[in-house]
């Protein structure tokens, strides 16, 4: 047997950065759960954003992964929201297999503002506005993509209206974002962690999958009755199962995503496969950027010289690209 190869029974740990597949055949569902570290660090120590602004983009990176891993072809899965809060815009790609950017948009100031007035929850800071969720499978594809409203609630339960809305499926969605405090080579240092789980309920039987209308449709007031009454017993105990998860354990390095799923599900049996790793991997080069510059205009490359140079940064991995203007001069 090859040195580090798993026997028969022997549990592996897909550890930071891996997405864990999972199912519980029992209560009939799926789901897939991550703790992301080192990777997190590296997106968010390139870009100087605030301590509340940074765990924004870390829950939208945790949702994305959980999202993004989801793809069975090859293709590309946008997060992108647009709103009128401090943070107007947060973007997150993930490539399959499982390449990921990110990055955030703010208005220092307004952010500042917050900060002085405790408004700091993840709602306080993106306000009012959308969150499109977008599949790209490349060309001679068309693009799905899915629209949601960003209300004032969580991401979490954002995610959970998109799931009732788009594709009918009941679906929780637990999140935690922190920055701890951990031991290093030389002394403690402060690092980002963030962890999520998501589940879905995926019974074979169509019946038990319906859900009911969103409240505020057709119904009358006993909407949120009448959902109770809907509702499979499998799915009821899942969620309240899922609904014991403390914060502190997706994050924690000391559980796993492993070791928490067996304390979620153990008594039905839960099922985990292999871990899909994660990366933080920009998709830009000088080629694609060069492309993008040859279809300028004249005056358009005119106008983008500094100091006789054409400076191009990446807002996701902060690269610095320099052209030289006399290479895109001879355009019509």
């Amino acid at each position: 047997m090859a040195d580090g190869a798993r026997q028969l029974g022997e549990i592996g740990f897909a550890g930071d950065d891996s997405v864990v597949p999972f199912q519980v055949d029992a209560l009939d569902i799926r789901g897939r759960i991550v703790q992301i570290g080192p990777m997190l660090d590296q997106i968010l120590d390139r870009h100087d954003y605030p301590a509340q602004v940074a765990g924004l983009l870390a829950e939208s990176i945790v949702l994305t992964v959980l999202l993004g891993t989801s793809l069975k072809f090859d293709g590309k899965f946008t997060f992108q929201t647009q709103s009128d809060g401090p943070v107007d815009m947060l973007v997150v790609d993930f490539t399959t297999p499982g390449s990921l950017r990110a990055y955030a948009h703010f208005d220092p100031d307004r952010v500042q503002s917050a900060i002085d007035d405790g408004n700091t929850l993840p709602q306080d800071l993106l306000g009012q506005g959308v969150l499109a969720l977008t599949i790209d499978q490349g060309q001679h594809t068309q693009r799905y993509q899915g629209v949601v409203e960003l209300d004032g609630s969580s991401l979490e339960n954002v995610a959970r209206v998109y799931f009732r809305q788009s594709e009918q499926i009941p679906t929780e969605v637990r999140l935690s974002v922190a920055k701890l405090v951990m031991p290093g080579e030389n002394a403690t240092r402060e690092h980002w962690r963030a962890g999520g789980v998501l589940t879905q309920f995926l019974p074979e039987s169509e019946e038990r999958l319906r859900m009911p209308d969103l409240p505020g449709g057709d119904g009358d007031d006993d909407d949120e009755d009448l959902f109770d009454d809907l509702v499979d017993d499998s799915w009821r105990e899942a969620a309240a199962l899922l609904a014991t998860i403390e914060p502190s354990e997706l994050i924690d390095p000391t559980v796993g995503s492993e070791r928490l799923l067996y304390r979620l599900f153990h008594e039905h049996g839960v099922r985990v496969f292999d871990g899909i790793a994660v990366i933080d991997q920009c998709s830009c080069t000088k080629e694609k950027i060069r492309t993008i510059l040859d279809g300028f205009s004249s005056s358009e490359i005119s106008e983008s010289v500094e100091n006789g140079r054409i400076l191009v940064d990446c807002e996701f991995c902060s690269e610095h690209y320099e052209f030289d203007p006399s290479d895109f001069h001879n355009k019509s």
